[in-house]
């Protein structure tokens, strides 16, 4: 896909849409199952996969890897990489599964990632990322995204940020989400990365006003819905929601759909359990466990009275050898009392 042919797609327009409101890639966090479960909440918010590397990518188990729900579109597969040539052919095998962006890593600051020489190293090599999203959007069918820092180490990110934009932008990007942090690559773990460096905001702002082209969510730090709602108020295309979504799901994906998107209000959170059960059901009948799934479901009920009865019966029973539906059960039934 070439970037002449971005917005002409109306499958395009409709990610963009999307976009308003997406949920971060997360490593071991954001796999098929809880994208399921999200969805429930949410038909409009776009949801990213776990990072998954192109070298696994072309000689991993695809199906494991790249497979899901068609009911979680719209749905972005992040990938990880800077091999040009491996990143294509990523991108051409990804693009059989039928995901609605492609999405490249170049702001995960973890050692296992930097010894790849991928994720937020690259921030210091704008050229070769360029050379990455060119060979990936020429077999792509789908718009070819990335998700960045601000900027690394002892980088200038007011000099480093619009620099890299301008670079990769002219490689046929027009859409990046912005984790409005630096990455420490030497002295701090991940998650440190994910809360020590100071947010810089105004920086990304200032990005969408360089650039206002470009299509550009902020990341990092944000919590809340009139946050989010704060930042595309003042221009920003799209908010990025990581850890908050994840443990406080309904409270994030459920109001989205009428404070971001406009449209109609989401089931309760006890009809979004029934409607798992199914999900939940053809998981066990395969040989699945339930802690799989449920492990996803423990926020669903925050903040509400009986939370943490919900959370503990789930937390202990669930990862036992045969459990089942009689666990969302036990766990769903003093919830119930609760709330009549």
């Amino acid at each position: 896909m070439t970037a002449a042919k971005i917005g002409s797609n109306p499958e395009d327009a409709k990610v963009r849409r999307a976009a308003r409101l997406s949920i971060a890639p997360m490593m071991d966090w954001t796999d098929r199952h809880c994208r399921y479960f999200h969805r429930f909440m949410s038909r409009e918010a776009l949801l990213y996969t776990e990072m998954v590397t192109a070298p696994a990518v072309i000689h991993g188990d695809r199906a494991r890897l790249l497979g899901f729900d068609a009911a979680e579109h719209p749905v972005a597969l992040q990938l990880g990489g800077s091999d040009p040539a491996e990143l294509a052919e990523a991108v051409r095998i990804a693009g059989d599964f039928g995901y609605d962006e492609i999405n490249l890593n170049v702001g995960c600051p973890s050692d296992r990632v930097q010894s790849g020489c991928f994720g937020a190293v690259l921030m210091e090599r704008p050229a070769l990322v360029a050379e990455c999203v060119a060979a990936m959007i020429a077999v792509s069918p789908v718009e070819v995204t990335v998700k960045c820092r601000i900027g690394v180490d002892d980088q200038v990110p007011e000099e480093v940020l619009p620099a890299f934009l301008e670079t990769v932008s002219a490689a046929g990007v027009t859409r990046f989400q912005i984790h409005a942090r630096k990455a420490w690559l030497q002295g701090l773990s991940p998650k440190e990365n994910r809360d020590i460096p100071p947010l810089n905001y105004p920086l990304v702002m200032a990005m969408k006003q360089a650039f206002p082209h470009l299509h550009i969510s902020v990341n990092g730090g944000i919590t809340t819905l009139d946050q989010a709602e704060a930042f595309l108020a003042e221009g920003l295309d799209g908010v990025m929601i990581g850890r908050a979504a994840y443990h406080e799901p309904y409270e994030v994906l459920a109001g989205a759909n009428a404070r971001i998107f406009g449209g109609e209000p989401a089931p309760d959170r006890f009809e979004v359990v029934e409607r798992m059960r199914p999900y939940i059901a053809r998981h066990l009948e395969g040989g699945g466990r339930l802690h799989q799934i449920t492990r996803h479901m423990l926020g669903l009920f925050h903040g509400q009275p009986g939370a943490r009865g919900w959370r503990r019966v789930l937390s202990e029973r669930a990862n036992r050898p045969g459990a089942g539906l009689e666990v969302i059960d036990a766990a769903l039934e003093p919830m119930a009392a609760l709330a009549s």
